[in-house]
């Protein structure tokens, strides 16, 4: 392992660059439009939101009717997939159950950003 040491008022001022640099690249993310289709969301989310079982959504996923994505051992579907599931009648819920899903994963997310 190695050490590097340095002044505190150049680690300061190191510190300040960062946060800077950090706070325009967050700005600028929430003002570019992201398409709603390409937002992920977790099985929760899903389940909680469209109001459907997490054993329905595992019946979609072993039926290859859905697809979706398996990082650390959970499952991430896009919001395009969803809104496919929802046009082709596999699952029924309601414009609005699907809209606040998109919402509060956006609020989510934004949460989960002030805090780090």
């Amino acid at each position: 392992m190695e050490v590097i040491t340095m002044e505190s008022k150049a680690f300061k001022e190191l510190q300040a660059k960062i946060n800077v640099i950090a706070s325009y690249v967050l700005d600028h993310q929430e003002s570019e439009d992201i398409n709603e289709d390409e937002i992920w969301v977790d099985s929760y989310e899903v389940c909680t939101f469209l109001k459907i079982s997490d054993r329905t959504l595992q019946r979609l996923r072993s039926k290859g009717e859905v697809s979706y994505s398996k990082i650390r051992g959970r499952n991430f579907y896009k919001i395009g997939e969803i809104k496919r599931l929802l046009e082709s009648r596999l699952i029924k819920s309601t414009q609005e159950s699907m809209q606040d899903l998109i919402t509060n994963h956006k609020l989510h997310v934004k949460e989960r950003r002030n805090t780090k």
